[in-house]
């Protein structure tokens, strides 16, 4: 089946939508049954899958916290679109991250945490799991095979990013995921930038691959959402862990992001489109030094992305040729179309300046100031994106200039 056509029947069997079009919105906290042996069946049944021998939806569910069919026809759609064994749903992307990493380590552990990796993934390393004892190596994003260097006898979990967050390095995810079979380490992967509409990551070994659903997966800035996705052999611990972490996500956000799934295509390709004429536009800008872009020749690891993805989207980075603190509020604070925010994915175009925020990499040292922006391209046209951005640096020049000349 080609991938835009997954995308509108993924989750759409008939026992989560019976004459609809969509799967039905099921809220609940609690299921009942009129029988012992109904109770006793669902009880059996607990792996978050429908029961096919039965169409009545209380086959599977159990308990709200695990899911109504609502839940399932989206773990369903999610299998489906990763080619997993098996999805888990959590309120939001940094709780499938966490979720996912506290499912495979323990105290005494060792972590090996792409030094490109966003954030609060950083921050739930240096926090909750050096609590519990978890040792955390970082590793540079561009280190492929070598990685094997690392390895020490007591590493569970390696965990990639790509691209990486605000500045863009693809990693050689075959390479890595090698290295960790060979040492029976899991590979987990944040795949948020490509969705599993231009990358599967469990199609190159890959144990579990993990969203933020807030961004392309619902696409439209008004849901917060995660999930996991997992290969046979983490499904089964992924699973089970992130129940007894009391995991659970509101089944309108997931309907809301089932809907959201069904134009994915279409708007990766839009988003797709309508960044590299921005981010071309901005490459030959003088005000400009340097777009970090995965689809751009000069992007660290693009032969990666060239290889491994089937497309981008509309995040990129860029670093401006001179700024300061006062320039750079100048260029952003009159933007039309752009405005700031701390995520991306939806339809609306966004930009962000990111300051000296990767200069806290442990082994990948950003070596740039505070000349970095981020930018999210969305849907609007592109010459009224490129004309703002126009204005916006006519500001910033402006202001460069008059600092020169007190």
């Amino acid at each position: 089946m080609k991938k835009d056509t997954a995308l509108i029947t993924a989750g759409r069997d008939k026992k989560y939508t019976g004459s609809a079009v969509n799967p039905k919105l099921s809220r609940a906290s609690t299921i009942v049954f009129d029988t012992v042996a109904e109770m006793a069946q669902a009880g059996f049944n607990k792996n978050y899958q429908f029961d096919s021998s039965s169409q009545s939806s209380q086959a599977a569910e159990y308990y709200g916290r695990r899911g109504t069919s609502t839940t399932l026809a989206f773990n369903d759609a999610m299998c489906e679109l990763e080619g997993s064994a098996g999805s888990y749903v959590y309120p939001c992307g940094t709780a499938a991250i966490t979720a996912s990493l506290l499912s495979f380590l323990s105290a005494g552990d060792h972590l090996l945490m792409v030094d490109s990796v966003y954030e609060p993934t950083r921050e739930f390393c240096q926090g909750t799991l050096a609590r519990m004892g978890v040792e955390v190596g970082y590793y540079d994003p561009m280190i492929g095979s070598q990685i094997s260097d690392l390895v020490q006898a007591n590493t569970k979990v390696i965990f990639l990013e790509s691209p990486g967050s605000l500045t863009m390095e693809i990693q050689d995810v075959p390479s890595i995921v090698d290295v960790a079979k060979a040492n029976s380490v899991v590979t987990m992967i944040d795949n948020t930038y490509a969705s599993p509409f231009n990358f599967r990551p469990l199609d190159f070994g890959v144990d579990v691959s993990i969203h933020s659903a807030t961004k392309y997966l619902n696409g439209h800035s008004d849901v917060m959402l995660g999930v996991a996705s997992a290969n046979a052999n983490a499904w089964p611990q992924l699973r089970d862990n992130s129940y007894e972490l009391g995991q659970c996500a509101s089944v309108d956000d997931i309907y809301t992001t089932l809907r959201g799934i069904r134009t994915l295509g279409v708007r990766m390709r839009e988003h797709q489109a309508n960044a590299f004429k921005v981010a071309t536009w901005l490459d030959q800008h003088d005000l400009v030094e340097r777009v970090l872009h995965p689809a751009f020749e000069s992007c660290p690891g693009h032969e990666f992305f060239k290889r491994d993805f089937s497309g981008a989207n509309g995040l990129f980075s860029i670093v401006l040729a001179d700024a300061n603190r006062k320039a750079i509020a100048a260029m952003l604070d009159n933007l039309t179309h752009f405005k700031m925010g701390f995520s991306w994915g939806g339809f609306e175009s966004l930009i962000l300046p990111v300051g000296s925020a990767p200069a806290k990499r442990a082994q990948a040292p950003w070596k740039l100031d505070s000349r970095l922006l981020r930018l999210h391209i969305g849907l609007e046209d592109s010459d009224d994106l490129i004309q703002d951005l126009s204005a916006g640096l006519e500001r910033l020049d402006k202001e460069l200039k008059h600092a020169r000349n007190i």
